[in-house]
């Protein structure tokens, strides 16, 4: 006889913009939730019975009404209080997971009265995963579409050769990335004081580009570490960083049929096929929880 396996269900990337006026001074949140929501649903399986299924609607509803309720202070602070809501507020519903994509925006300086105009920032997008059971949280922040690149000091070679090798080593080049990043806060009850979320992610990614950008790299796995050891050093909130770095490559073109000398100054930017590097680093002690496959969080 068949078995219902796990199963959730729940409402995905509802948009919400918050907008907080201050006077003549205006504030934007802008963000991507889905909700997805587990517990006692076999009947709904089983049977068609919907006597414990709270609709995706009513879901998407909870979004509009805490932006405005709540406010939305950071989005880890935004998930927690949905995932808390939906885990408390309904009895067949015993795990809440809450994912949440924020964009960006910058204020436009300009001479006119108010400050009430933006322009959407494209360096990354930060990402928040939030689950609760009713008991314990786990806080997954993280971003993508992070690019960075350093034109020189970088290397890559004494790496194995065989007979379909034809990679050439290379004592100078630029290394370049788009970082997708995760990482898991030690926070999960609420006993504990709270993180400042926006602080939080704001140092995390400084951390993180500082680390990219003062690492004299051999590799890009070298570097990868560095840029999680960094965070695990000096962020205590965070016990856990999973990377998943594509090695943007930059190959010199031979520019010699025109009688052109390219000394490390013109390069093909290849956007595929590229290499990719991920892994995690963990705070001594501590047991990954971070999905390998990142496609998954």
């Amino acid at each position: 006889m068949p078995i219902l396996g796990q199963n959730q269900y729940g409402k995905a990337e509802n948009r919400v913009v918050r907008i907080t006026r201050d006077g003549a001074t205006h504030h934007i949140k802008d963000l991507n939730v889905s909700v997805s929501l587990s517990g006692d649903m076999e009947e709904v399986h089983l049977s068609g019975s919907n006597t414990n299924v709270l609709p995706t609607d009513t879901t998407k509803n909870t979004v509009y009404a805490f932006a405005k309720e709540h406010g939305i202070e950071s989005a880890e602070q935004f998930g927690i209080h949905l995932a808390r809501h939906f885990v408390t507020s309904q009895p067949a519903i015993h795990r809440a997971r809450i994912r949440i994509e924020e964009y960006s925006w910058e204020r436009i300086e300009h001479s006119g009265k108010g400050a009430h105009s933006f322009v959407r920032t494209g360096q990354e997008t930060r990402l928040a995963q939030i689950t609760y059971d009713g008991s314990a949280w786990e806080v997954v922040s993280g971003l993508k579409d992070l690019t960075v690149m350093n034109s020189t000091d970088s290397e890559f070679w004494g790496y194995v050769k065989d007979k379909y090798t034809t990679l050439p080593e290379a004592h100078d080049r630029i290394l370049a990335t788009d970082v997708s990043a995760r990482w898991r806060f030690n926070w999960t009850d609420d006993e504990q004081p709270t993180p400042t979320w926006d602080t939080s992610y704001a140092q995390v990614k400084q951390h993180m580009l500082e680390a990219f950008a003062e690492t004299y790299s051999l590799s890009l796995q070298q570097t990868l570490y560095a840029m999680g050891a960094r965070i695990i050093d000096h962020r205590s909130e965070i016990d856990e960083v999973r990377f998943s770095l594509p090695n943007k490559h930059h190959f010199l073109v031979d520019l010699a049929p025109f009688g052109l000398k390219n000394d490390n100054e013109v390069y093909f930017a290849a956007d595929r096929p590229y290499g990719l590097i991920e892994a995690t680093v963990l705070r001594d002690g501590v047991e990954a929880l971070i999905p390998a496959d990142l496609t998954n969080l």
